[in-house]
Order: structure tokens, then C-alpha cells, then sequence
């Protein structure tokens, strides 16, 4: 049984089909080896090169933020263990995930093929190149802070679209919207870990 839905709906406000997403993604089978007993807690996890899992609190807040229903094409930028985009691909059509780390992209197949998530996308590269070849996407989800958006990034979004993103500023995260036209929006203060350039191979 996974009991993080029911946790996590304490804290949140989700819709039924983000309720549902949370309820048929077990977040232990994207848990580092060891960490499983930690699995239902509403903490980040340490994974590979200092990054992290988030904690599922932050994920189910960037879901929402994100406003994924009915979107065919959402780009996460940060793939971590893959829960973010596991989650994703239970509600939007298509889900496209850029990976520094490689050794973590080859982790995340193998769960997204155990998983039969078949809409998933993934590969590694330097994030802030976006995945050009099947843009535009109506989403562009940030899942590492960043002090700005990179043009490129902007390029490959959809006109009516948006990026979410955690920017630091000021010695602190805020999550962010970023429009095509150049409003912005600031949501609320958040804690995630650093994008960084480059490949790990």
C-alpha cells in the first residue's frame, strides 16, 4: 500500500487525477538502495554528485503549481531519481526529462520500463539546452534553482505556456511562473538543490 497520497493530502489541495497520480506512483521503488524505510517521509533523499529525491511535500506542490491536466507535452529540467516525471506521466500525455547525471538517467529507465511508463522520455544532457527536438512544450518544469532562465529555454516554449521554476534571489527560492511575453509571477519561497552545467558521465 502506498499511504504518501493520503499523507500528502493533509498538506495539499489536490485534484482528483493529482490525487490519483500520487496514489499509483510509489515513491519507494525511486528511493536510493537502504533509504526505502524512509520512503513515505516528507523528506528529501540524498542522491548521487550531492543531489537529491525532493521532498514529496515540494513534488506535489510543483504538480499543482505546474497546472499539468490536459497538457499534452510537459519538459522537466532535473530528473533526479525520476519520481517527478513518474508522477507527471500519469496525468499529461507526454513527458520529455533532461538528466546531468547520467548514471542517474540509466537508474530512471530501468524503473520507468519496470513501471510500464511508456510516455516518458528521458535523457542526459545539460539541462539548461532544453530538448529541442520536440519542442514547444506547454510546461517547462525546473526541478533545481536557477538564477535565471536561459533563452533557450524560453524558445522551446508553447505561446500560451509557462515555465516553473525555483530562481534564487536574495539568499533565498521563490517559485516562479515565467510567460512567453515576459510577465513572471512569484508563488511562494521554496529549497532546492543548485542547477548545475555540464554532463557526468
Amino acid at each position: 500500500m502506498n499511504p504518501l497520497a493520503d499523507k500528502l493530502a493533509d498538506y495539499v489541495n489536490f485534484s482528483p487525477i493529482i490525487y490519483k497520480a500520487f496514489s499509483e506512483i510509489d515513491r519507494k521503488f525511486f528511493v536510493p538502495i537502504g533509504l526505502e524505510k524512509h520512503a513515505y517521509n516528507i523528506t528529501p533523499l540524498p542522491l548521487a554528485d550531492n543531489s537529491t529525491i525532493s521532498s514529496p511535500l515540494t513534488i506535489a506542490k510543483m504538480t499543482i503549481l505546474l497546472e499539468p491536466e490536459n497538457v499534452d507535452k510537459v519538459l522537466e529540467i532535473g530528473s533526479g531519481s525520476g519520481y517527478q516525471a513518474a508522477i507527471l506521466s500519469k496525468i499529461v500525455r507526454r513527458v520529455f526529462t533532461v538528466e546531468r547525471i547520467c548514471p542517474l538517467v540509466k537508474e530512471a529507465k530501468q524503473k520507468f520500463e519496470k513501471l510500464r511508463l511508456f510516455n516518458i522520455n528521458i535523457k542526459c544532457d545539460d539541462g539548461r539546452n532544453g530538448w529541442r527536438e520536440f519542442a514547444p512544450y506547454e510546461r517547462i518544469l525546473f526541478s533545481a534553482a536557477t538564477d535565471e532562465i536561459p533563452k533557450e529555454l524560453f524558445a522551446q516554449l508553447d505561446e500560451n505556456g509557462f515555465i516553473l521554476a525555483p530562481i534564487n534571489k536574495e539568499n533565498k527560492q521563490i517559485i516562479t511562473r515565467f510567460y512567453k511575453n515576459g510577465k513572471k509571477e512569484e508563488i511562494e519561497k521554496c529549497e532546492f538543490v543548485p542547477l548545475k552545467k555540464g554532463i557526468i558521465l
